[in-house]
Order: C-alpha cells, then structure tokens, then sequence
C-alpha cells in the first residue's frame, strides 16, 4: 500500500512541483533532491525488491550524478538539475536509465530550441510584467532542464520495477 501511494501520488507530485519550481525560480532544492532519492529505497523496500536489485539502483543513481556533476564543473547544467537527475535517475536504475537519458535529451534539445527560438523575438508588454516569464525570456538565461528532466521521469515512471512491484 505504501509503495502504491508513493509511485501514484507522493513522487509524481514531487516531480511535477520540479518542473514548476525550475520553470519559475530556476532552482531545484536539494530538499527536493533528497525526498525524490530518499522515497525511492522506502518504496522499494516496502514493495519487496530484493536487496541487490536496490543497491542496483541506487548505484546507478550515484553514476549519473557522477556524470552530471562533471557536466555542472563544466558550466553545461545547473546544480539542481545535476542532482535532481541523479536523484531520479535511481527510480529507472540500469534497466531504464538510457531510455531516461534519451527522453529527456531530446525534451531538452526541444525545450532548448523553443526557449532559444522565442528570446529572438521581443516580449509582448503585458507578459513583461510576470517577473519569471521576463527573467526566463532574458538571453542570459540558462534553460530550465528540471522541466524536461521532470516530464521525462513521469513519462517513464510506469515502466519502473518498482511501478510493477506495487501493482
């Protein structure tokens, strides 16, 4: 029962408040962060997966923020969305990570060219207004990936071992 309420309801909603939190302030807390890797082994666990299998998981968790973390010293991600991947990425485990990775890719690269497409054209005055739409339209910002990373971990969540364990 419990896994069933945190597959359903409590991560699903931790994801989508991501996608908005990185969409209006572009930041993903590390409170965040943290219940989105934390639920996963308490679902987990409650929902009967053996051991191995979870520590599978949670390493693959650990490899892409490996990865991410490089990519946030090279100045290509933000660090929320460097953790918010890795903390994500650890529901998918091996079996689903590259089907995540690409999801979200391509998200991005779509979230990335519409962003890019539409800062070419000036702001109609009455959204200059909304602080967040203004800040998001500047040049000089960077691309809310927590979107895409977001929407490609809700798209995916009914493929996860953990999904099938509940039901």
């Amino acid at each position: 029962m419990i896994t069933y309420i945190i597959v359903t309801a409590v991560l699903p909603v931790l994801l989508a408040y991501a996608c908005f939190s990185d969409l209006f302030t572009m930041r993903i807390s590390n409170r965040l962060c943290l219940f989105v890797f934390g639920l996963f082994p308490i679902a987990a666990v409650a929902a009967g997966m053996p051991a191995m299998e979870i520590g599978m998981h949670v390493l693959a968790g650990f490899a892409v923020l490996a990865v991410s973390f490089t990519l946030f010293a090279c100045g290509w991600i933000g660090g929320g969305d460097a953790k918010f991947v890795a903390a994500s990425a650890s529901w998918f485990g091996f079996e689903l990570l590259l089907e995540y990775l690409a999801l979200f890719c391509m998200l991005g690269g779509l979230l990335t060219f519409a962003l890019l497409a539409l800062r070419r054209h000036p702001l109609p005055a009455g959204l200059m207004q909304h602080g967040w739409i203004s800040h998001l339209h500047h040049n000089q910002t960077g691309i809310p990936y927590g979107i895409a990373l977001g929407i490609a971990a809700l798209a995916l969540l009914p493929q996860t071992a953990v999904w099938r364990l509940a039901f």
